[in-house]
């Protein structure tokens, strides 16, 4: 999918498009296709995304809402509330008085953090989960790591969506099935965090062989049903993601790399936060 070359500027990096979603089959530029069956906050929240990934919006940048709103052809109330689920995922921030902005790159501390924080919770989740097991969940989870092995693995913003969301959906089947409201709360508020300093370097999805083959081993105890065994491999499964985000980490730090945006798109900047 050929990406756009439009950029959000300190502030705006979307000068965004023309009119109203509603009146259209679809909302963004003509290389975004969106279906209109998704609700508008959904199709702002992915559009924000894409524009993280590809680096269009980057460490430090603030968000315009009606920049984005115009950008986007809808009006400011679907872009806020975009904004405000992607704060809930430590993808943007809010600054008093200043709006949202995109925060630096995590720091090593609060990924392992975050990591300690999945190996408490999703554990007992699937462990949980083997109680409640039937054929729609080991279907949709089938359907999942079916679509991370389609996922192209490269560093494009398209393909690690693709394959995040997909991952996203495998870990989340679980945590809904596994039926314990105060988990599941604890589990949405982990969000995006673990993936987030992929979004400031750049280097695409590094772990999918391993990941993979971690959740086709999860999903084959799951129909076994036994959930001692289950915990053990999903503690294996997020451990070895944490070392393996670490190690991402580490290097990226090494060689100080950063994704950045197009020339002409930084000459682009302009504009105030709301």
């Amino acid at each position: 999918m050929r990406r756009s070359r439009r950029g959000l500027g300190p502030d705006v990096r979307a000068g965004c498009v023309r009119r109203r979603a509603a009146e259209r089959p679809e909302v963004g530029a003509d290389e975004y296709p969106v279906a209109v069956r998704s609700t508008l906050v959904d199709q702002v929240y992915e559009r924000l995304i894409e524009l993280l990934l590809d680096g269009t919006l980057q460490s430090g940048d603030a968000i315009s809402i009606d920049g984005t709103a115009r950008h986007l052809g809808v009006s400011p109330t679907p872009v806020r509330e975009a904004l405000a689920r992607l704060e809930s995922t430590g993808n943007v921030i809010r600054v008093a008085m200043r709006g949202y902005r995109v925060p630096e790159m995590p720091g090593a501390k609060e990924m392992a953090d975050i990591m300690d924080a999945r190996l408490l919770i999703e554990p007992r989740l699937a462990e949980l989960t083997c109680a409640r097991i039937d054929a729609d969940l080991l279907n949709g989870l089938q359907d999942a790591i079916d679509e991370q092995e389609r996922a192209p693995h490269t560093s494009d913003a398209a393909a690690i969506r693709m394959y995040h969301r997909a991952d996203e959906r495998f870990h989340r089947l679980i945590a809904v099935h596994a039926d314990n409201s105060a988990l599941l709360r604890a589990y949405d508020a982990l969000g995006g965090h673990g993936q987030r300093f992929r979004l400031f370097i750049g280097v695409g999805v590094q772990d999918s062989a391993c990941a993979i083959a971690e959740h086709r081993e999860l999903l084959a105890a799951l129909r076994r049903g036994y959930g001692p065994e289950v915990y053990r491999i999903m503690h294996a499964h997020i451990s070895g993601v944490k070392e393996r985000s670490l190690a991402e980490h580490a290097q990226a730090e090494r060689i100080g790399q950063r994704r950045r945006a197009p020339g002409h798109v930084r000459e682009s900047l302009t504009g105030a936060a709301d």
